[in-house]
């Protein structure tokens, strides 16, 4: 478990629209660690919020279909 599997994801997901589909739709942190595991990275909900608080981003989604600004590229 670490911070840099968090950023793995992140960027993961910036360069690829499928999978930041597949985790934007997801309503609750735990439901986006569970996932995350399943594709291979392993973190917690507190190393997920010390990155997004490093970058300046938030968890929270907005519009339809959901989306969220956590994604780098």
């Amino acid at each position: 478990m670490s911070k840099d599997k968090v950023e793995e994801l992140l960027i993961a997901g910036g360069s690829d629209e499928a999978l930041r589909s597949k985790y934007d739709v997801l309503k609750t942190k735990d439901e986006f660690i569970a996932l995350a595991q399943e594709d291979g990275y392993e973190f917690t909900i507190e190393e997920l919020d010390a990155v997004l608080s490093e970058s300046g981003d938030t968890f929270e989604s907005f519009g339809n279909p959901p989306k969220r600004m956590i994604w780098w590229k």
